[in-house]
């Protein structure tokens, strides 16, 4: 589980985002970091019997994303994010980033995966799987329990335009338009601090798995 005490201090530090406040609670940014590390090492070894892609030898410790923000190109000139970030790459994609990814912040957790803003070479190759194989991607995100999980999914941001590939009478062309393809669940703050959270953040990439390996399969 995520400790209350981590989301305590994720609080305070959004209240407090400054260095001389952030020094000061050093010790309390340590003991939160080393219980995103914990919770996410037992995750991934849930995650490796789900997607046996997943490299084994995967460090837990190097999947939680930096605290500092890259201030340089940004207006908002806070020094640290609000959030603990899990990065935990699906393998097998080529290069690609189909992931899962596990958001920890106090009122706005969520896990989520797929692919996130593709680069235009493998947006173009995402398109062509979902021209040449429509049916897979529409049974995965049509389902039922995946709607009710993840919402419609082709409710993400698309394209104001037709690709210039596809005509506007192509009968999936909501799917084409598409500018991602992520799925994500919110989790309240107390289902991630519940001692059964690994087990629902993983039953929850388990639904998400089929995602991956449809846009794991485009990109091979």
């Amino acid at each position: 589980m995520i400790y209350q005490e981590s989301l305590d201090f994720l609080k305070d530090l959004a209240d407090n985002n400054n260095r001389e406040w952030f020094t000061t609670n050093k010790e309390r940014y340590d003991a939160a970091r080393e219980n995103v590390i914990d919770f996410t090492g037992q995750l991934l070894a849930k995650l490796q019997k789900i997607d046996p892609a997943i490299d084994e030898t995967i460090d837990a410790k190097k999947r939680v994303m930096r605290i500092y923000r890259d201030i340089r190109f940004s207006k908002n000139k806070t020094p640290y994010k609000n959030n603990f970030g899990v990065s935990i790459p699906s393998g097998g994609s080529r290069g690609g980033t189909v992931e899962f990814y596990l958001q920890i912040q106090p009122g706005n957790s969520f896990i989520g995966g797929g692919y996130w803003m593709p680069e235009a070479p493998h947006l173009k190759v995402i398109r062509q799987e979902i021209d040449y194989n429509a049916s897979e991607l529409k049974n995965i995100i049509d389902d039922k329990e995946f709607v009710k999980l993840f919402g419609d999914f082709r409710k993400q941001e698309q394209l104001k335009s037709v690709p210039r590939e596809y005509g506007a009478e192509n009968e999936n062309i909501d799917l084409l338009k598409l500018k991602s393809f992520v799925a994500w669940h919110k989790i309240s703050d107390e289902e991630i601090t519940a001692g059964g959270a690994v087990q629902l953040v993983a039953d929850i990439c388990s639904k998400i798995y089929p995602l991956n390996v449809f846009l794991k399969n485009a990109l091979a």
